[in-house]
């Protein structure tokens, strides 16, 4: 259960502030459009993004070691937050 946990936070703190929660803000401010169908299409396309995440993920896994993809994403995440630090 704790690994659980650890995915729900990294991708909770992941999507906080990001291009898609402002966009959603601003279909929620739409007074012609439903919150709750802004709610529903917005946890829809997470649920979708998400799955085509772990369907790639676990095709990946049958070709390379699941340690090697970590340390590839953990590189590609220093990588975006030094070119972040330098552009900002």
């Amino acid at each position: 259960m704790k690994a659980y946990l650890v995915v729900f936070v990294s991708v909770f703190l992941a999507e906080l502030g990001d291009k898609t929660q402002l966009a959603t803000v601003l279909f929620a401010s739409n007074d012609a459009l439903s919150r709750w169908g802004v709610l529903a299409a917005a946890a829809a396309a997470l649920v979708a993004s998400t799955a085509l995440a772990v369907v790639a993920g676990y095709q990946l896994a049958e070709w390379v070691e699941g340690r090697h993809v970590q340390r590839v994403a953990a590189l590609g995440f220093v990588a975006i937050g030094v070119w972040m630090l330098v552009r900002g």
